[in-house]
């Protein structure tokens, strides 16, 4: 069973065990190393995001992202696994990987929750709109699971999850926790810029009307290879 210091499965192994039906050839290839982590203003940060315009042609989110995996091969998923990570009271396991019990915080509605849902810091959709639909599958794939940054999946209400969607910031930041305004934020422009992923010209002007409230906060970027 894997703890939560193995979210930082690398990207590499995931691109691997994620899809077996990749021809062997591709699966075996050398993944480049990551770039250095980097640290910068919200502000500046925001205005590292390439702009560009948004085009959702062609989206299907299964066939374009695929399911949860198990990257791993422990019997437990990728939500299984975020959902181990992040519990503050932890589910009781069974069988492969059956959870039942547990206590989750969902801070974007300030809550304690019995009952979580998996969010995508990025939306899947989102990303699709800001480049990912020129990725290939298997990219696609191992984004909707990546473990190895915790700000890109997160636990929290169902609520909270189904009223977000797929919507940017410029509809949708965290209004039942105004307070983590900011936090958003920045763990949004932190995977936009690790996956190079655009912003529109709108949601561009949104982020840096929030970032304007968050003088004193940074944002560490971890780039994906």
């Amino acid at each position: 069973m894997r703890t939560a210091l193995l979210r930082g499965l690398p990207v590499a192994l995931l691109a691997v065990l994620s899809l077996t039906t990749a021809p062997p050839a591709h699966a075996a290839q050398a993944v480049a190393p990551a770039a250095p982590s980097y640290t910068l203003p919200l502000t500046n940060a925001v205005n590292t995001i390439s702009v560009a315009a948004e085009d959702r042609t062609g989206y299907d989110r299964k066939q374009a992202f695929g399911d949860w995996i198990d990257a791993d091969r422990d019997g437990c998923n990728t939500r299984a696994e975020v959902l181990l990570a992040e519990a503050v009271e932890p589910p009781g396991v069974s069988g492969r990987c059956t959870l039942t019990g547990g206590l989750w915080y969902s801070w974007y509605d300030d809550q304690y929750v019995t009952k979580t849902d998996i969010d995508h810091m990025v939306p899947l959709a989102e990303a699709w709109d800001s480049g990912a639909s020129q990725w290939t599958r298997q990219r696609r794939v191992e984004y909707a699971n990546y473990l190895g940054d915790d700000r890109h999946l997160v636990a929290v209400s169902q609520r909270s999850n189904r009223q977000k969607s797929d919507q940017d910031v410029t509809t949708w930041i965290v209004p039942h926790n105004p307070s983590q305004r900011c936090h958003y934020l920045s763990d949004q422009v932190a995977i936009k810029l690790a996956w190079e992923l655009t912003v529109d010209p709108a949601e561009q002007a949104a982020m840096r009307r929030i970032a304007d409230e968050c003088p004193d906060t940074d944002v560490t970027v971890n780039p994906v290879p």
